[in-house]
């Protein structure tokens, strides 16, 4: 066999890799989405607006404690699983150090939320949703999807999953029929995580002979300094999506927040569309570095979005009316303007970790967000006094704008494209 050859046969089975890592997580995408669009209409016609949205600011809540947890480790440890996921020993102290460290952040979390809970009238009066809620939170912790994506193995990710949202599915239909009931949402979607990361722990253990033990406190700190970098970059992204929820529910109530929320969800489904593409690449390119690849990526990328973006805006109102009812119509022009985001959001994603990041430029990756995230909650403090549902979604596509800004800057100034 000529040296072609065996690089021909190397390069295939990598695309190979790839392919089925990317034909995994469009089967999640897809089965994951499908469940959501059976049980929204259900659930916002059920618990209608205001505890919808009452709901969503808890989860919202308490996505500042995933963000917490997760401590950038979705970023960092990929790398790092990649990279030695040769070597058995290495690899088991990276996940032991990880899992470590993601244990003590939860237990600081719940403190945390503890006294937010006992010492505001505003989180002590609903107590439970907060509490029921913080099981996402746990379930995140215990289900490391970062490690099945650095050992390039997202068909267990796929698996779990679709067992998680079944779960909810059927627990939905079974326990909500009342508005009253709206406390049992968080419960339910936390018992569906919590499982899935109870099963992905068995499966680490079992399939990939991984296993947990206190790791050198050396090689605990190293892990946690290594990932402070992303861990900035992560909370400043969580200024201009969870936050956005959280402040409408401080300062405009529950009831924007539910339509808000409505659009939101729309949005995020679209940028989930393109997630197993991000979850596959970014490993990959880390490996490789291979930016013909990535300008392929990207552009298919970006002629898809447009023409996704399109069917949002011109179609909202039926998407909006089928979806979740007459009653959420104000949410019609929120989903338009964040459909206006996307088209920014994708390529900004698509240039950030997986291309400028992999290529030594981790400064434009994670200071564009952070740059971004501070401009977003000052642009929120400063509308406060009147904010409404259409301002946040504007104030959304300009962060977006900046941040896909100052990552193309560094793109032509270091000529990496």
């Amino acid at each position: 066999m000529s040296i072609r050859d065996l690089m021909g046969l190397i390069r295939s089975e990598e695309y190979r890799v790839l392919a089925e890592n990317f034909l995994s997580l469009s089967t999640l995408q897809v089965l994951v989405y499908i469940i959501p669009f059976i049980t929204l209409p259900y659930l916002t016609r059920v618990l209608g607006v205001y505890n919808y949205g009452l709901v969503n600011f808890a989860i919202a809540f308490n996505t500042y404690f995933i963000i917490i947890t997760d401590y950038g480790f979705n970023l960092s440890a990929v790398r790092e699983i990649s990279v030695n996921r040769e070597d058995p020993h290495r690899v088991s102290e990276i996940f032991s150090s990880v899992m470590l460290i993601k244990g003590i952040l939860a237990t600081l979390s719940f403190c945390i939320l503890l006294l937010v809970i006992l010492n505001i009238p505003r989180f002590s009066v609903n107590w439970q949703v907060y509490i029921f809620a913080f099981g996402l939170v746990i379930g995140n912790v215990i289900f490391p999807t970062w490690f099945y994506q650095g050992m390039e193995r997202m068909k267990y990710i796929t698996v779990l999953n679709v067992l998680t949202n079944l779960i909810f599915l059927a627990a939905i239909f079974i326990f909500i029929r009342r508005p009253s009931d709206y406390l049992y949402v968080p419960l339910l979607q936390s018992m569906g995580t919590l499982t899935a990361g109870v099963i992905s722990q068995w499966i680490i253990r079992t399939r990939f002979n991984v296993r947990f033990h206190l790791p050198p406190l050396r090689t605990v700190y190293e892990t946690f300094r290594d990932s402070t970098q992303f861990f900035l970059s992560r909370v400043s992204v969580s200024i201009y999506t969870s936050s956005n929820s959280f402040f409408l529910g401080l300062f405009a109530g529950n009831t924007a927040v539910g339509y808000y929320s409505a659009a939101e969800k729309l949005y995020t489904a679209a940028q989930g569309l393109y997630s197993p593409l991000m979850q596959v690449t970014y490993p990959y390119m880390a490996k490789t570095r291979n930016r013909a690849f990535h300008r392929k990526v990207l552009r298919y990328s970006l002629i898809l979005n447009t023409i996704l973006c399109g069917g949002i805006i011109l179609f909202a109102p039926t998407i909006i009316g089928i979806l979740f009812g007459p009653q959420y119509m104000p949410s019609v022009n929120v989903l338009r303007l964040l459909a206006v985001a996307l088209m920014v959001v994708i390529p900004s994603i698509l240039l950030g970790y997986p291309f400028l990041a992999v290529l030594g430029q981790q400064r434009y990756a994670n200071g564009s967000v952070i740059i971004g995230s501070i401009v977003h909650l000052i642009m929120l403090l400063a509308v406060s006094a009147f904010m409404n549902i259409y301002i946040v979604a504007c104030l959304v596509i300009i962060t977006e704008t900046i941040v896909l800004a100052i990552r193309v800057c560094g793109i032509k100034k270091h000529d990496l494209w």
